[in-house]
């Protein structure tokens, strides 16, 4: 089984709760499996951390694009002098009414909350 993500760039903005979706965003990808904190959030967090590229494969999408089977929705955002932060919202996979914002941080916060135990 996939677990499907969107992943979405946001500009953060005076008064834009970083658990709550924004009105806009400015690019947007896809990625059809590993979509998990764990996988594909730890992945988002290293390279922004690292300033490597990643080494997933995302589709690049329109921003207008939707999907009815997302198990997450990934938000980094971002702006001049101000950190990057990272929104993950669980979702009930064909409705926006169930989303729910299980992280919100920076990225070393994400690390440190989700990345799996590799020392045994």
């Amino acid at each position: 089984m996939s677990t499907r993500a969107q992943i979405r760039f946001a500009t953060r903005e005076t008064g834009q709760s970083f658990n709550e979706h924004p009105d806009a965003i400015h690019a947007q990808f896809y990625k059809h499996h590993d979509g998990y904190p764990e996988g594909l959030g730890v992945d988002i967090a290293e390279s922004i951390i690292n300033r490597e590229a990643l080494r997933s494969s995302w589709e690049i999408e329109h921003v207008q694009d939707m999907h009815g089977d997302l198990d997450y929705i990934y938000y980094i955002w971002s702006d001049y002098d101000k950190e990057t932060f990272i929104s993950i919202f669980k979702t009930n996979n064909f409705s926006d009414k169930d989303e729910e914002c299980v992280f919100v941080g920076t990225p070393n916060k994400l690390i440190e909350t989700h990345k799996l135990n590799t020392n045994g």
